[in-house]
């Protein structure tokens, strides 16, 4: 049985649910109050990484924190950023 977390809180079951598997209360709450038709939204329209050059590769590899990017070739630099 879902509890009322007040006004604050738009989607108790989905709150409580969220952290139940451990969520943050901030986390937890951030995503029950977005409307459901919102959340299934697909995001933004980046081209897939074969289009990027390998400069972009590279830059987006620093900012997830993928060492050894430098040796790495286009397509090696792909699968590192696919699997991190």
């Amino acid at each position: 049985m879902t509890s009322d977390h007040g006004p604050s809180i738009k989607d108790d079951e989905q709150y409580e649910a969220l952290r139940e598997e451990g969520m943050s209360k901030g986390k937890a709450a951030a995503i029950a109050n977005t409307p459901r038709e919102e959340a299934g939204r697909k995001g933004g329209q980046a081209p897939p990484y074969e289009e990027w050059t390998v400069a972009e590769l590279q830059e987006r590899a620093r900012e997830l924190g993928i060492g050894g990017r430098s040796q790495l070739n286009k397509e090696e630099l792909i699968d590192a950023l696919r699997n991190s």
